[in-house]
């Protein structure tokens, strides 16, 4: 006997069974992406009597830019340059006689005035030159006094006159004695005294930019010359000069009283005057470079010695044309540019450089005027030109190759 309720049962199974297997299909469907077309691969360039040719439109062409070839009228140019001290201005003070440190009466960045105290030293040495004119000042005294005598005693009839020329004489050499000892002693601020402490001061009036001594120091004169610091370093900063390493080249536009661009890589975007103001006359041995010396104002003060600046010159030229530097490639010791001759064909060229600068290139045999180089991505270009020279070689060497017989 049949249940009564089954007939209404079994639909509803089934309904639950299809609406399990939908809900499956649907998330299976879900999970599933749509296909995505594949992007053709652009043809990649070719090489083509001698030139490296792009599809037209090929992505790679926008990212080189080019610039135009023109003629070198005027060429800017940027020399190395080292700031220094302005020497016609800068007084360094050596000790003139031995001694040790007693004081010291100025300091790093004090303002000088000329004949100021610096140091002050404990000199047995230069007690010495005091006692020299003491006696000296002594000897002058007794032969005054011995020429008085001699003149009444020849007036008198007493002695001749051959004893009164001699004591003359004497008195004179004292005389003599008397000047050069108080010379030498007054040169360096002695007086008539002997205490043995000897002043260093300052020749000209400044500011103290260096100082090489300590309290209780012994200090030589023989520690004095080239490679030696001094004691101290006076020096007018409002005005500095500029040592700029020339080729022989650049020395048309570097007379003396030519004006030069200084910049300095603290100052970024700031540029000062220079005035040159003397250039040598040989050639540095190690460098291969001509050392010529200008002159900058400092009266700010914000230039400050030993800085390395840029020397900018702007010098004629007559033949040669100008390329950006980014433009140059190098083929082991050759210099090379890449050359547009038309949208999307480019031709490696061999140049000849004459001055190499930061930004701007002299190029004096390879080029014309009006031509087009690449000036970015040069690099990338270079290897596409090599990968389509190694395609090119790779199917030569097919097409040479005999085809093996089949066995």
């Amino acid at each position: 006997m049949v249940h009564p309720t089954f007939p209404r049962t079994r639909p509803a199974l089934g309904g639950l069974l299809a609406l399990t297997l939908c809900a499956t299909a649907l998330l299976q469907g879900c999970g599933k992406a749509p296909p995505v077309p594949a992007t053709p691969e652009p043809a990649p360039p070719i090489l083509q009597s001698g030139q490296l040719r792009f599809p037209p439109g090929h992505p790679q062409l926008a990212l080189l830019g080019v610039a135009e070839v023109r003629p070198a009228k005027e060429l800017i140019v940027d020399l190395p340059a080292r700031l220094v001290w302005n020497e016609e201005r800068t007084q360094r003070v050596y000790p003139p006689f031995a001694g040790r440190v007693a004081a010291i009466r100025a300091d790093l960045g004090q303002s000088v005035k000329a004949g100021a105290p610096l140091a002050l030293l404990a000199s047995p040495d230069f007690g010495q030159a005091q006692a020299d004119t003491a006696k000296a000042h002594a000897d002058q005294v007794l032969a005054q006094q011995a020429l008085a005598r001699q003149r009444e005693l020849f007036e008198a009839g007493i002695v001749a006159r051959k004893d009164l020329e001699q004591t003359e004489a004497d008195a004179a050499r004292a005389r003599a004695e008397v000047a050069r000892a108080a010379a030498r002693t007054s040169l360096y601020g002695g007086g008539a005294a002997v205490n043995q402490q000897l002043a260093i001061t300052a020749g000209m009036g400044g500011v103290v930019v260096e100082r090489n001594l300590n309290p209780g120091q012994e200090v030589r004169p023989d520690q004095s010359g080239p490679g030696t610091p001094a004691l101290f370093v006076v020096t007018d900063p409002t005005s500095l000069w500029v040592q700029i390493d020339a080729r022989e080249s650049d020395l048309a536009s570097l007379r003396p009283g030519d004006s030069f661009a200084l910049q300095v890589p603290a100052y970024p975007g700031e540029s000062f005057t220079g005035r040159v103001t003397a250039t040598a006359d040989t050639i540095d041995p190690n460098t291969r470079t001509i050392k010529v010396r200008g002159l900058v104002s400092n009266t700010d003060r914000r230039l400050k010695a030993e800085m390395l600046a840029t020397a900018r010159v702007s010098e004629s030229r007559n033949a040669g044309f100008v390329v950006p530097a980014a433009a140059l490639t190098l083929n082991g010791t050759t210099h090379m540019v890449y050359v547009q001759r038309e949208p999307g064909a480019f031709e490696p060229r061999t140049v000849v450089v004459g001055h190499e600068g930061t930004k701007n290139v002299e190029v004096v045999q390879g080029l014309a005027a009006g031509e087009q180089v690449v000036t970015q991505n040069v690099l990338l270009l270079a290897r596409q030109f090599r990968l389509a020279q190694e395609a090119s070689a790779t199917a030569s060497e097919a097409k040479a190759q005999p085809a093996k017989e089949a066995p």
